[in-house]
């Protein structure tokens, strides 16, 4: 065994990651299991208080609760995987015959660090493909009382666009693309932030790069005179995306979903700086399970005859659950705007990089 390269050999360093795995998949079951069990045990009233609803409802809402267990509590079963791990080899005095053979503490922690990000690519391909989708039909489920989904035909109700300085709302939008008819729009014309005309009309349709509304009302402010408009075309360059858009629900969309619903919340003025956060997160959260290895290595590198092994595991338990807290205390600062998006989807994950390092040079001996 060499203790120049990064890996201590390619027999340990399989050895290790295998072990890692085996753990950290093997805990991530147990807890899906109770979890799920708990979690049911809250639900299954409300599910088959539904006339119709049976075991059948049941199945189908453990597949779309499931996902979402296994993507919160995965980066914990990394924790919990690494520190069992470390703490099992230490007692078997591996971890000892290791730094003899004159590896460093960061050369023994590299199976593990590689095998985690394995995890993290593995968790964000799930949590894209899988769990978005699940989400998104839970919230549809539960908004409907576990009843029948209704169809939606995409219709969008009470939505306001930023067109330059003028806003423009409307009650009603039906259908989509260029096919979308609007109901009920109301055009406050604005020049440098001063209301100057009020157009409404009952009725409109896309015509080239705006949209044909008529017949209208003006309403011009300055003389408090009324003006009737066979038709006239408003909201140039206002696309039909931007007023088809819903409540945007971060979890229920896959990452590129998200990214064009931002940008088409950014074109139409909408606030977006809470989505830009659940964005970055998107990538954060996943890339936490790489950070696990480093927390947890505090129980790798004491002496295990020393009685203060399970001290080692519980300061590693503890420096992991307070990056959890951490991370959700950055995520509501950026949904109520007081931390920047990208301030608050990575400093947890920089921080406690830096504070896991700290930890692993003091306390390697």
């Amino acid at each position: 065994m060499k203790g120049g390269g990064f890996f201590p050999s390619a027999t340990v360093a399989t050895y290790m990651a295998r072990l890692f795995l085996v753990r950290t998949f093997a805990i991530l079951f147990a807890l899906v299991l109770v979890l799920q069990a708990l979690d049911l045990l809250s639900e299954s009233g409300n599910i088959l208080a539904v006339k119709g609803n049976g075991q059948a409802q049941i199945l189908h809402y453990i597949s779309l609760r499931s996902p979402e267990i296994i993507s919160l509590f995965l980066p914990f079963s990394v924790l919990l995987g690494t520190i069992l791990t470390l703490v099992t080899m230490n007692q078997n005095s591996e971890i000892i015959a290791l730094k003899a053979a004159g590896l460093s503490a960061h050369q023994v922690l590299a199976p593990l660090i590689i095998a985690s990000l394995g995890v993290a690519v593995l968790s964000f391909g799930f949590n894209d493909r899988v769990v978005s989708r699940a989400s998104a039909t839970l919230a549809q489920w539960k908004r409907a009382d576990y009843g029948q989904l209704p169809i939606d035909r995409g219709d969008r109700a009470n939505v306001w666009v930023r067109d330059g300085d003028d806003l423009v709302r409307v009650q009603q939008v039906r259908g989509g693309g260029d096919a979308a008819q609007l109901a009920g729009i109301t055009v406050y014309d604005r020049q440098g932030g001063i209301l100057r005309s009020i157009i409404r009309a009952p009725h409109g349709r896309r015509d080239g790069n705006g949209w044909r509304i008529g017949p209208a009302l003006r309403f011009d402010v300055a003389s408090g005179r009324q003006t009737r408009i066979a038709s006239l075309v408003v909201a140039r360059g206002v696309d039909p995306g931007q007023l088809t858009l819903a409540a945007v629900n971060a979890d229920g969309l896959s990452f590129g979903a998200l990214r064009t619903a931002i940008d088409d919340l950014a074109r139409s003025g909408r606030p977006t700086k809470a989505l830009e956060g659940a964005l970055w997160h998107k990538l954060s959260g996943p890339l936490s399970s790489v950070l696990m290895p480093l927390l947890g290595a505090v129980a790798a590198f004491g002496i295990a005859r020393s009685g203060k092994l399970f001290i080692r595991a519980v300061i590693g338990m503890a420096l992991g659950f307070a990056y959890f807290v951490a991370d959700n205390f950055a995520l509501a600062m950026g949904d109520l705007g007081a931390y920047p998006p990208f301030l608050a989807a990575w400093a947890p994950f920089l921080l406690f990089l830096l504070i896991g390092e700290a930890v692993l040079i003091r306390t390697e001996e």
